[in-house]
């Protein structure tokens, strides 16, 4: 049995496919981990999302921001934004499955001290509090007050998490840092504004995984196509899975087992 790790697929259908076929991947042997953003952008999203779903018990997979920003067009009142390529899953007569079985999706996925989420880990969080954190929006979004959340998702402020925040305001710092963060500085503060390679940080800001853990995690995750896939001067184990597929780049595939890496070109 193998356990692989891919980076988004952002709607890269074919390139899965391809993938999937490299590997060798047999779901009745093998898992799969999916770093989020299954959707948007590229032409394959609903195909996409009905083949992780067909995996069953098969496929882990954590919500990114695209997977997020389409339960909130579906049942959140958001609109739909023009590079959108969301409109297929929103027409699908399967529509309902696909999104209840998205919204039941976690931020957060462990095996002992190997941890996947969207957008990485803040070193200001131990491995149990990122836990405990992604379970109480987990619990949210698959409760009655799922819809309100969805609506209310959405905000930059605040930019760091403390204790003492409570309802939205909390649940938006935990989505924020799980789906969201590239750059912090050493309070754990996010920035938003700079989306591209290292040299965009801005002053007083570093990538989340040039800080130190006081732990031995072993952190995957994708959300950072600019990274192609590195993780230059990390001071934590990382790994980024994110090889910008549906920007021409490729998808890539991690062997957990053996630390491999597999790649197929981008079809876009």
């Amino acid at each position: 049995m193998s356990t692989y790790v891919i980076g988004d697929l952002q709607g890269c259908h074919a390139e899965f496919i391809a993938l999937l076929e490299r590997l060798s991947f047999e779901p009745r042997r093998d898992r799969l981990w999916l770093a989020g953003d299954l959707v948007n952008r590229g032409p394959g999203s609903r195909d996409c999302l009905r083949e992780v779903m067909a995996l069953g018990e098969s496929a882990e997979v954590v919500l990114g921001n695209h997977d997020l920003h389409l339960l909130a067009v579906a049942r959140g009142g958001a609109g739909l934004k023009r590079k959108d390529t969301l409109v297929p899953v929103l027409e699908a007569p399967d529509r309902e499955a696909l999104l209840d079985w998205l919204q039941s999706r976690p931020l957060l996925v462990r095996r002992d001290a190997t941890v996947m989420t969207h957008a990485g880990l803040p070193p200001q969080w131990s491995i149990d509090q990122a836990e405990r954190r992604a379970t109480e929006v987990e619990e949210c979004l698959r409760s009655e007050q799922a819809g309100t959340f969805l609506e209310r998702m959405y905000g930059n402020q605040p930019a760091a998490w403390h204790e003492a925040l409570e309802g939205i305001e909390r649940q938006r710092v935990i989505v924020n840092t799980l789906t969201r963060m590239r750059f912090i500085d050493y309070q754990g503060r996010l920035d938003f504004a700079a989306k591209a390679g290292l040299d965009t940080a801005p002053a007083g800001f570093a990538p989340w995984f040039q800080f130190p853990r006081d732990d031995q995690a072993y952190l995957l995750f994708g959300h950072w196509a600019a990274l192609e896939g590195r993780t230059p001067d990390s001071r934590v184990r990382a790994e980024a899975l994110d090889t910008g597929c549906v920007w021409g780049g490729s998808l890539t595939a991690l062997n957990l087992d053996n630390g491999e890496r597999i790649s197929v070109p981008s079809q876009q």
